[in-house]
């Protein structure tokens, strides 16, 4: 199931980078903090309930999720980077997961794996002292 971001709920703001890169660094305003406020998203409710569910330090307890992107010395360029975390955060919800079935081991598994117990068994219980016949 694709589910796309809308644009115009997403806010960016420019900030500067950290780390290295001379006068350009403390001059220009090149990174991006990308602010999406899930709560109210035109996501579908099953999406946002499982978006909110992750432990993703990212998302802020209002729900409010916060990306930096600042990989790129343009400002466009990490704009688009942030735009694409956040999309692949919620791809990562967007398929609902698969519904566990209880199965029950087959009779032939069982024994093969009673078996391999056995055969380790006997393998360690040879790794026992030695004793010899006139002790």
């Amino acid at each position: 199931m694709a589910v796309r971001i809308d644009p115009s709920e997403v806010t960016f703001t420019a900030i500067r980078a950290q780390g290295a890169g001379g006068q350009n660094v403390n001059k220009v305003s090149n990174a991006v903090h990308l602010r999406f406020a899930v709560h109210g998203s035109s996501l579908p409710e099953a999406v946002q309930q499982r978006l909110l569910a992750t432990s993703d330090t990212r998302i802020s307890q209002d729900g409010v999720i916060v990306i930096k992107a600042q990989g790129s010395r343009s400002l466009e360029q990490n704009k688009a980077e942030a735009l694409a975390r956040l999309q692949a955060m919620v791809d990562a919800v967007a398929t609902p997961p698969r519904v566990r079935r209880a199965t029950k081991p087959t009779r032939a598994s069982q024994q093969r794996r009673l078996q391999g117990k056995a055969e380790r068994s006997a393998t360690k219980r040879q790794r026992g002292n030695v004793r010899h016949a006139g002790e």
